[in-house]
């Protein structure tokens, strides 16, 4: 569904008032805020097709209503969020879950939408209808050839995809590994998903990327063939230029300095770009933001001090995109405060005064750094955020303009409460 533009600008109209209070507060207590605006309106942040439904754990399932059923209409729910809130104009596909049949009328949808094909996924974690060969033993480290040459061919099957749809990036995460010891050979499994890599690294376009992400456990306990972002750096610095290191947030051991990861990622030229989420003990996929927003802020600082000094764009030079999928709230109000919240951090990271940090650090003025640090991290920057989303033609409240519009409840009469969305 769509909103009518006039329903976003009464909801706005409401809220001017108090909105441009606090935002004439805000701009007075920070001088030169303004100039950030238009970097705010041009950070975009890609929402996986996985995502639009109510994702599960393996418990159990419990669907909310008016789930998406198919690629057309995950993509008209993106368009809504992108509506509310002008920061998710990219949509990021995985294959097989959602295959686009028709690549034109799928194209021409997302010209309607205002949407872009960012990030290609694909799938060789679990077996699919009519697949040949099983990778309950790995996919492109099975020691079976048969295995890892259909794991192969997906992968290059999912890059024809994204082209026809004008994508530049394929992200391959793998769940290859060992749930015991001595139930594989880890240098063979190295070397076999290596070689994997390097075929589908040969079937990638000139102007494309290749984002190799890693997980630390899960659903392999003993090892795991792409386990950190070392053995991802490892990889890709193998496979060449086109090859980068994918950061997911919640892919990492308890305690891990994530932010001094994507530091020397970036001094390395080989971030490729981010899975948002959050977690408390590990892979929990929650909602961004909603246990560590200081972790958010400082992996926001890292991001912008080290693409500055690269001279990376920050809107292009990087993949932005949210995955993240629980079982106990709407998902398209978790995406929402998911983007929210990384707006946040990225605005909270642009309002660091760089120099005057440079200073006390040369000074080893450790004080002073974490007062300049917080100073910035404990600036309510939503009056910044709501007003770069409202010059963009966004909501100033998408979460209260999606419950006060009904959306979920419209959406359960359009497609039915008993709709399940493709994927986990």
């Amino acid at each position: 569904m769509r909103l009518d533009q006039k329903l976003i600008e009464e909801h706005n109209a409401a809220l001017a008032g108090k909105h441009q209070k606090k935002l004439a507060f805000f701009l007075e207590e920070n001088e030169g805020a303004k100039s950030l605006i238009q970097k705010l309106k041009d950070f975009q942040i890609a929402i996986p097709s996985w995502a639009l439904g109510t994702g599960g754990t393996r418990f159990g399932r419990f669907s909310g209503g008016g789930e998406p059923s198919n690629l057309e209409q995950k993509m008209e729910d993106i368009g809504l969020l992108h509506q509310l809130n002008q920061s998710s104009g990219a949509i990021s596909l995985h294959i097989p879950w959602d295959i686009p049949e028709d690549a034109e009328k799928i194209m021409s949808l997302a010209k309607s939408l205002n949407l872009k094909f960012d990030a290609m996924n694909s799938n060789t974690f679990q077996d699919q209808p009519g697949q040949k060969y099983s990778y309950k033993f790995g996919s492109l480290q099975n020691v079976d050839k048969n295995v890892r040459d259909q794991a192969v061919a997906h992968n290059i099957e999912v890059i024809k995809h994204g082209v026809a749809l004008g994508s530049k990036s394929l992200t391959v995460w793998l769940a290859d590994g060992s749930s015991f010891p001595g139930q594989l050979n880890f240098r063979e499994a190295f070397e076999n998903t290596l070689a994997s890599l390097k075929e589908i690294y040969a079937a990638l376009p000139e102007d494309w990327k290749m984002f190799v992400e890693y997980k630390s456990n899960e659903p392999n306990f003993y090892s795991t063939t792409v386990a950190d972002w070392g053995q991802s750096l490892l990889y890709a610095s193998k496979l060449g230029p086109k090859a980068y290191t994918l950061v997911d947030l919640g892919h990492h051991l308890p305690n891990a300095n994530i932010e001094q990861i994507v530091s020397l990622l970036l001094m390395e030229g080989k971030l490729g770009g981010f899975h948002f989420n959050d977690s408390k003990y590990g892979d929990d996929d929650l909602t961004t933001g909603a246990i560590k927003p200081y972790q958010l802020f400082l992996i926001f600082n890292e991001l912008v001090d080290g693409m500055d000094h690269a001279g990376i764009d920050h809107a292009s030079g990087l993949g932005w995109m949210i995955d993240a999928s629980h079982n106990v709230k709407d998902p398209l109000e978790d995406l929402l405060q998911s983007v929210e919240a990384i707006m946040m951090a990225y605005a909270q990271a642009l309002l660091v005064d760089r120099k005057a940090l440079k200073a006390a650090q040369q000074k080893n003025d450790v004080s002073l750094a974490q007062e300049i640090l917080q100073q910035a991290y404990r600036t309510d920057v939503r009056p910044l955020v709501a007003e770069a989303r409202l010059q963009a033609g966004g909501a100033l409240n998408p979460i209260d303009l999606f419950r006060s519009a009904k959306v979920r409840e419209n959406l359960i009469k359009e497609r039915g409460s008993e709709t399940k969305a493709t994927g986990l």
